[in-house]
């Protein structure tokens, strides 16, 4: 067997699916197959990542984090379909950090075309790239693309694992493989003898498996239809063990602080009044924060902040409207990229009507329901860590650099995650727990953000701004012109992980570039502002602030030119694209829209496409008494393939809610270069009972695959806000909407 440090490999199957006698297959080969993480020992076979099958019976890999967004249960069924599997037949675990696991999709999001419009050739060059998340060790979850990912790969791995058992069970029964069928976790043959495939699977890895041909979609038994979550009975009865739960033998607990002043040095401290506290045990200098080791994680909260520390000033401007200062002065300058420049948007077109308008939408935080965490033992020569995460092999790759580690002698488990949100892409937590842990060697050691401390030290949505300016003429849009400005989210990320950054970034103008508008003239351009407020992925990111630019605009657009606004988006897409269209049309089906509301309530429209699906969305608001409640929402998506269209359904509810939660209360804001905002009292979220009465349609007309856990975010805001509009004549061009309609809370 593998020394402990080479195998990274099996001890994430201690206590959950040891392999016995078994062997593991799966299709990931693209060129050249990665390293297969799951190791044999003597007489054992692993062939590939995905499936294993042991004595003790089928356990299935599933390389993207479940943070409650359903991965975990479609990856399973992508594979039990094809191996003739039951979900209760099987185990589900998240996959080691390992190459083998690579996102091929990811990277196929960043060719410069609009998406909607993609061509075959394009849409495989995307796929054709995916060879090189591979070489990037590209092990995550983020932008839509679970499903996209594993759609073949998975279905690939349950169907070569289906044949190669079968091979196992005609070289016993010495008939033709063609011979025997296979059903509910075992190979039959034609006098109805039934093999268990755990009685195979040490024959059958001695097999180089056979090609195979994936089943047509017409005999799917699993895929296409509403499944119940593999993970379900463990969040109902609270037995799904989350980060926040790990608990090796022996633990101790921590807490940390780090400067308020994001970015700021850590002069000095004084830790005296937390060393005299009972069940303190260690205090850890991080070189930029400072931690405390206890005996429970509440006490260690209380001990951190009993610590004087002397903190240096943040390096960015430290107060929000300096801040909003410098992301205006980046119009000023050279645009970072112009994504879309059709027709000529310089010459106002003679006898139209001139738009403009200038929109601002704040710093936000994820505020995930589980603060960030990570479980850590430190040997000295191994490094084990246990936290939720979207990267894992990320996180090996930097806690290996900071405990002086090779990468194979550090083991990451995934556990699930009380939200990502893309707050999870980062690994500033996991890194604080290595070095806490490296104070205390051969001690598991739980470090736990207090909520303040996480949410005062975030990687926030950035900033935004947007110059917007369009005409309008015999009721017809015939220019849009779009200047958008803030942080690059993408240049930030990508120092943060040693690579150079530069160049257009397309993330920065996603979700107004790539609207499928037939706008004659139509230019959209991005400004980078040069601010060092820590940014990130936030849900949809980029389409999180232009959809509402965008949406809102072209509403604007649509009054102006004295249209009905979801006749006046739909006669602009209809010809440009139509699943976008039906998306429209079904919401106006589903809502009864009129484009006419009685006094009290009013109607919003909202469109966005972004990660390869279109979603538009119908918002209702009801004046009630003076209080405004959102009443009513309709949803229509086409992700082109539902392959679980209850979990399709949940996420744009989801999506929607995260959304509206944003327009209406969420707000990050500076003060002496501090985040004001600590808790959820200062940072609100809709509640039960003013989240809408919603139904949702799920269209299948688009030609690719997208995304689902993202897209529903966008269209919420714009849908709002143009909901105020008609119900109060007042335009939304800020957010969050409680600094302006006096929203129920």
């Amino acid at each position: 067997m593998a020394s402990v440090g080479k195998i990274l490999r099996r001890t994430f199957l201690i206590g959950s699916a040891a392999v016995v006698g078994g062997v593991a297959f799966g299709a990931y080969y693209v060129s050249r197959p990665a390293p297969n993480p799951l190791q044999p020992q003597e007489g054992e076979a692993a062939l590939n990542p995905f499936v294993l099958i042991d004595q003790q019976g089928i356990t299935l890999f599933a390389p993207r984090a479940e943070m409650g967004q359903g991965v975990m249960t479609t990856w399973a069924a992508l594979i039990a379909e094809e191996l003739d599997v039951e979900l209760e037949q099987v185990r589900v675990l998240h996959g080691p950090a390992a190459a083998a696991y690579y996102n091929s999709a990811l990277l196929g999001e960043g060719l410069p075309n609009k998406g909607y419009d993609i061509s075959d050739f394009q849409h495989n060059l995307g796929e054709a790239l995916g060879v090189f998340g591979k070489v990037l060790n590209l092990q995550i979850t983020g932008g839509s693309t679970s499903m996209r990912d594993g759609f073949e790969r998975m279905r690939e791995a349950g169907a070569t694992a289906r044949e190669t058992l079968k091979q196992a069970a005609a070289n016993r029964l010495s008939i033709a493989r063609d011979q025997l069928r296979t059903e509910n976790g075992a190979v039959i043959a034609p006098d109805g003898t039934r093999i268990p495939y755990t009685d195979l699977a040490v024959a059958a890895g001695q097999i180089d498996p056979p090609e195979v041909a994936l089943r047509d979609p017409s005999d799917w038994r699993l895929l296409g239809k509403s499944l119940p979550r593999v993970d379900m009975v463990g969040k109902a009865t609270g037995t799904a063990e989350y980060g926040i739960d790990v608990r090796p033998e022996g633990s101790k607990f921590a807490s940390v602080r780090t400067n308020p002043k994001l970015g700021g040095e850590m002069k000095s401290f004084d830790a005296s009044d937390a060393e005299s506290m009972p069940g303190v045990e260690k205090i850890v200098d991080l070189g930029d924060g400072v931690a405390v080791v206890a005996s429970n994680t509440w006490l260690a909260m209380q001990a951190v902040e009993a610590i004087n520390v002397d903190w240096g000033d943040a390096p960015y401007p430290p107060e929000t409207d300096g801040l909003f200062d410098a992301i205006g002065a980046a119009f000023e300058g050279k645009a970072n990229s112009t994504m879309r420049d059709d027709g000529d948007v310089g010459t106002m077109p003679e006898g139209a009507t001139e738009v403009t308008a200038e929109y601002r939408l704040p710093y936000l935080a994820h505020a995930t329901m589980e603060p960030m965490n990570a479980t850590a033992i430190f040997t000295g020569k191994t490094l084990e860590l246990w936290t939720g995460n979207q990267a894992p092999t990320v996180i090996r790759s930097k806690v290996a650099k900071v405990a002086n580690l090779d990468p194979e002698m550090v083991t990451v488990h995934t556990p699930y995650m009380g939200g990502g949100f893309g707050r999870r892409l980062e690994y500033d937590y996991a890194v604080i727990a290595t070095k806490v842990a490296m104070a205390l060697p051969n001690v598991p050691v739980q470090v736990t953000w207090s909520r303040e401390e996480d949410m005062r030290h975030d990687f926030y949505r950035p900033g935004a701004m947007a110059r917007m300016r369009g005409a309008v003429k015999d009721g017809k849009a015939l220019l849009l012109d779009g200047q958008i400005s803030a942080q690059s989210v993408l240049y930030q990320a990508m120092t943060r992980m040693g690579a150079p950054a530069g160049g257009p970034d397309k993330i920065l103008v996603e979700g107004a570039f790539n609207q499928p508008y037939a706008i004659p003239n139509y230019r959209i351009r991005g400004y980078i502002a040069d601010l060092a407020v820590p940014v990130g992925s936030w849900r949809s990111v980029g389409n999180s602030f232009n959809g509402f630019f965008h949406d809102t605009f072209l509403d604007e657009m649509a009054h102006a030119a004295g249209r009905d606004p979801l006749e006046f988006r739909l006669e602009l897409m209809k010809s440009e694209h139509a699943p976008s269209a039906g998306c429209l049309e079904a919401v106006r089906e589903m809502s009864g829209w009129t484009g006419k509301t009685p006094d009290g309530v009013g109607r919003g429209v909202g469109f966005t496409y972004s990660f390869g699906t279109p979603v538009a969305q119908v918002i209702e608001v009801v004046d009630e008494d003076g209080t405004i409640r959102i009443s009513k929402a309709w949803i229509a998506c086409d992700m082109g393939l539902a392959l679980d269209p209850g979990t399709v359904e949940a996420q744009m509810v989801g999506g929607m809610i995260y959304g509206l939660s944003a327009a209406c209360f969420g707000e990050v804001t500076f003060a002496d270069g501090e985040v004001e905002q600590y808790n959820f009292p200062d940072y609100d979220a809709i509640r039960i009972h003013n989240v809408p009465e919603t139904e949702v349609r799920i269209l299948e007309t688009n030609r690719h695959m997208g995304g689902a856990g993202e897209p529903g975010t966008p269209p919420s805001m714009p849908a709002l806000g143009n909901a105020l509009f008609d119900l109060t004549g007042q335009r939304a061009r800020s957010l969050p909407l409680s600094h302006s309609f006096d929203l129920l809370v």
